[in-house]
C-alpha cells in the first residue's frame, strides 16, 4: 500500500491512527515536503532524535521529498543509496528522503520526485546568523526575518544539476509514471489554488513538464489546504489519501 500526506513539519501524530497498525514495512507513507524533522541549525537535537526514531518504529516506511522548511544543510549530509531504483538519503532504516529528480518503482508504480520551493513567508528579507549583533537584537529580529543557516536555506530552491537530473530520469522512461511527489505545484496549478505565492524557476519547470509528461496523479503540499483540484492534482496538508 501507498499512502500521500502533506506537511508534517516534524509533527507526525496523524500518523498516531489504529488503522495504519497492521502495515508493514513493505507499506510506505509518502509526505510531500516540509517533513521538518530534520531543522535544528547545528546537530540532531534530544527532541528530533525522540520523534525520528518514534517515526521510524511505525508499522510502515517513511519517505518524504523536501519543502522549503527544512535544513538542508544537515539533509544534504545523511548518507546517500540506491533504493528501489532512485538515489535517497537515509534518515533511519525505514525513514528515507526521496532525492529530486529521481525515480522510484514501488509497489508497481513509477513515482518521479521532486522536493524544494521557495519560501513566501520571509517578511522583510534574511539575516544572516553570524552578523555582529547582540543576543536580544538576534531575538528580536527573528520575529521580522527568516534567517540564512538558522531557519532558512538557499538550497530551497533545485539547482541547475538537480533540474537536469530531473529531465535525464524522465527521458530514461519515455516521460511516463504514475505518480509525481512534489512540494510546491506547476504554475498553472499553483494560481488556482493561491495566486499569491511565489512563481518561479521550480514552479515553471513543472508547468514545462505538464506539456510532455505522461501521469496519473500529481500529488504536492506546500499551500497548506486539502484540495482535490481534479482526478490528476491533489492537493494535502493534513490528509492522508491512498496512492491510486
Amino acid at each position: 500500500m501507498i499512502y500521500i500526506t502533506g506537511d508534517t513539519h516534524g509533527d507526525f501524530s496523524r500518523f498516531e491512527n489504529d488503522k495504519f497498525s497492521e502495515l508493514t514495512k513493505n507499506d510506505y507513507m509518502i509526505i510531500c515536503g516540509d517533513f521538518g524533522g530534520i531543522w535544528n541549525y547545528k546537530k540532531e537535537t534530544l527532541h528530533e532524535k525522540k520523534y525520528l526514531n518514534k517515526l521510524n518504529k511505525m508499522p510502515f516506511t517513511t519517505l518524504f521529498v523536501d519543502g522549503n522548511h527544512e535544513n538542508f544543510n544537515r539533509l544534504y549530509k545523511y548518507p546517500i543509496m540506491m533504493w528501489k531504483g532512485g538515489k535517497v538519503h537515509k534518515i533511519r532504516n525505514s525513514i528515507f528522503h526521496l532525492m529530486r529528480g529521481e525515480i522510484f518503482e514501488i509497489e508497481g508504480k513509477k513515482i518521479f520526485a521532486f522536493g524544494g520551493a521557495s519560501s513566501h513567508d520571509i517578511k522583510n528579507g534574511i539575516l544572516e546568523i553570524d552578523d555582529k549583533i547582540t543576543i536580544r537584537e538576534f531575538e528580536e529580529k527573528h520575529y521580522q526575518f527568516r534567517i540564512r543557516n538558522f531557519d532558512w536555506w538557499d538550497l530551497e530552491k533545485p539547482s541547475l544539476e538537480e533540474y537536469d537530473n530531473g529531465l535525464k530520469k524522465l527521458e530514461k522512461y519515455n516521460y511516463k509514471v504514475d505518480y509525481v511527489i512534489s512540494h510546491c505545484a506547476p504554475t498553472r496549478i499553483q494560481r488556482r489554488i493561491n495566486k499569491y505565492y511565489v512563481e518561479d524557476r521550480l514552479t515553471e519547470y513543472f508547468d514545462n513538464l505538464l506539456d510532455k509528461l505522461s501521469f496519473k496523479t500529481w500529488y504536492f503540499g506546500h499551500y497548506h489546504q486539502n484540495n482535490f483540484l481534479d482526478t490528476k492534482f491533489i492537493c494535502l496538508y493534513d490528509d492522508i489519501v491512498e496512492g491510486k
